[in-house]
């Protein structure tokens, strides 16, 4: 359902005026909020849009106490943005955290975790800047950071097949335990991790009363839903060294990715450009 939406927002957008680069001539941009129902995010356009060709995104959450701001302010990521001529859409959480299953805040409140309705935001955001900057849909990638990885987790494990073209979750997967099943799987999806991270290692870690999930087993699970075939040799991810991915491939198509740099908690421009790279070469994006 979603999906069809928003190819229907990119079939209106294409005869829209041409878009402008949020923050000049709109309401809102990189430096105020983008407001959809009783939500924010921010867009950053790229140092400069590729001349006739679709105009694509990457939709970004935060970490922990992160904000759309803040992440705007990342060299990092904006440095990709700019390397792959797609602007960022930078999705802001209610509170300190994403209201996911296990997380800590939720499990000290005793609240109920919300994830159907952080997807629901997602899938908003991406409407609304689609028909607001004239942007792609079908060339949006959702990743995040830490704690925003774990909501790219969880919204590719529920709505892989129909929310984003690709997901790039960083340093970040479910808290414990995974869920029994991933009914989105397969969809194209590279996660990016440091060997050496301590705050989110790749076997997890107990956080007050919650507990980090193991990577590999939510690649696992991915893997086991999405029915991905035996994994390629390890090799050099693609203009990025310093990272080695293990890929696998589902019968249509779909590229599940695990690659890994030997440093923290942390990533570089690189990966982010490699990973949008690997989830390109697998045809996840709209052809040009």
């Amino acid at each position: 359902m979603i999906r069809r939406l928003l190819f229907a927002v990119a079939l209106s957008a294409a005869v829209l005026p041409p878009a402008v680069a949020p923050g000049q001539a709109s309401a809102c941009g990189a430096e105020s909020d983008c407001r959809v129902g009783d939500r924010v995010y921010r867009i950053a356009a790229p140092a400069a849009w590729a001349p006739d060709r679709p105009r694509g995104a990457l939709v970004y959450a935060h970490g922990y106490k992160g904000s759309a701001a803040g992440a705007l302010r990342g060299r990092a990521l904006r440095a990709a943005a700019d390397a792959l001529g797609v602007a960022v859409v930078a999705l802001q959480a209610r509170g300190d955290d994403w209201s996911l299953p296990g997380a800590p805040g939720v499990l000290r409140s005793g609240a109920a975790a919300e994830p159907e309705a952080e997807i629901a935001y997602i899938a908003a955001v991406m409407a609304d800047a689609a028909a607001r900057f004239g942007l792609d849909p079908r060339r949006m990638a959702l990743g995040g950071f830490s704690a925003g990885g774990m909501l790219v987790w969880q919204a590719a494990c529920a709505r892989g097949d129909d929310l984003a073209a690709g997901f790039i979750p960083i340093a970040g997967t479910y808290w414990r335990p995974i869920p029994d099943r991933c009914p989105g799987a397969p969809a194209p999806l590279v996660h990016l991790h440091g060997k050496s991270d301590r705050v989110v290692p790749i076997e997890g870690r107990a956080i007050g009363p919650a507990r980090q999930g193991d990577v590999r087993a939510a690649l696992d699970r991915f893997r086991r839903d999405g029915g991905y075939e035996d994994p390629m040799a390890e090799q050099p991810a693609p203009g990025a060294q310093d990272l080695t991915c293990r890929r696998r491939r589902a019968p249509g198509g779909a590229v599940l990715a695990f690659c890994t740099h030997g440093g923290g908690h942390r990533y570089a421009a690189q990966h982010l450009v490699a990973a949008w790279r690997l989830l390109q070469d697998a045809g996840a994006f709209a052809r040009d």
